[in-house]
């Protein structure tokens, strides 16, 4: 026991001594040893290299012990809305291979799991396993309430999704709307009237639809009024929803999908049933999947930045577990102009 208490007073002294070299307070040099964003970057990496040439470790097992972290991050995926949607979607793909990433820089691991049943403490389930020391949360599916309730008691958490009226709960997502409005006025701009919004309406889709009608609303003479085909985000539901549309005989020169997986899917489908694209039906999406440059026809859609959108919601989380309070933050998007909606002049 009293060998342990020198060696801690040994380590203590060293700690002191990097904070004097460095010429900052004794908790600057922990946290920036620790990876804590609440040292500036560049502060950080002095430190950091100071510890190193002067030979001092952290013990990664004592530090966890002594601030009763478990150096683990809980990424959990509601899917309430649409329980047959895979892991494997191209969206998740990317945001979790990002996710990762971000985690592991940080000298943490990641738990994934998907929220499948309609239960509503599966997020306190989860808070009070001890197993992470925060939560991301991909997506709001049909659990906004449940995120507003758990928000009022535990800081440590944070959402990739829409940025909702009375929000509690700090977010990371694009705009939606924004987006939206750009796709829909590039369709209008290159003559279509008669556009058609395919999707759900889970929070992020709701406020795509929102954009669809705002410009919508504002288009030339002509122009029809919105018309919405439900459809959930995987491939095979969007395919019959835009199947069902056509046999029916609704006049549409234009689709604007909620996600690329649907825009994606109208393609197949309409190909499928004789027409063309873009010169019958023009289609935009909304996400920029990896695929989505090599469909055929390309697919224009609109770029969210899920790298740094990912990036973000890792360095909201690490604040929060730090006892600081952040706001939710809406990244930019960018219209990607493809081959499925040119513009006039190609």
């Amino acid at each position: 026991m009293k060998q342990r208490s020198q060696a801690s007073r040994g380590k203590a002294a060293k700690m002191a001594d990097l904070a004097r070299l460095a010429g900052v307070h004794v908790s600057t040099v922990s946290r920036a040893l620790a990876g804590s964003p609440l040292v500036e970057a560049s502060q950080r990496s002095r430190i950091v290299e100071l510890a190193r040439k002067h030979g001092y470790v952290v013990n990664p097992v004592a530090r966890s012990l002594r601030l009763k972290r478990t150096q683990n991050i809980s990424v959990v995926i509601p899917l309430q809305h649409a329980v047959e949607q895979p892991l494997t979607d191209p969206f998740f793909v990317a945001i979790l291979g990002h996710l990762a990433e971000a985690i592991t820089q940080r000298g943490y691991g990641m738990h994934l799991r998907k929220a499948l049943q309609p239960n509503h403490e599966w997020l306190d389930e989860i808070i009070s396993s001890g197993r992470s020391d925060g939560v991301i949360v991909i997506g709001q599916s049909t659990e906004h309430e449940m995120l507003q309730k758990v928000a009022a008691h535990y800081l440590p958490l944070v959402v990739w999704g829409a940025r909702l009226p009375g929000q509690k709960y700090c977010s990371v997502g694009s705009d939606n709307p924004g987006g939206a409005e750009l796709a829909v006025q590039h369709l209008l701009r290159s003559g279509r009237r008669r556009i058609v919004f395919l999707g759900d309406q889970t929070p992020e889709l709701q406020e795509r639809y929102k954009g669809y009608v705002r410009a919508l609303r504002h288009g030339p003479d002509g122009t029809a009024p919105p018309r919405r085909v439900h459809a959930h985000v995987t491939a095979e539901a969007a395919y019959q929803a835009i199947s069902e549309c056509i046999r029916s005989r609704s006049r549409f020169d234009a689709v604007f999908a909620g996600s690329d997986v649907i825009a994606i899917s109208a393609i197949r489908a309409l190909a499928n049933h004789g027409l063309t694209v873009p010169n019958d039906v023009a289609v935009a999406g909304f996400d920029d999947i990896f695929i989505a440059a090599h469909t055929t026809p390309s697919l224009t859609t609109v770029r969210q930045d899920v790298e740094k959108g990912a990036h973000a919601l890792v360095d909201l989380l690490f604040r929060r577990m730090d006892g600081e309070v952040t706001r939710s933050i809406t990244l930019p998007v960018d219209l990607i102009i493809r081959d499925s909606a040119p513009g006039l002049e190609r």
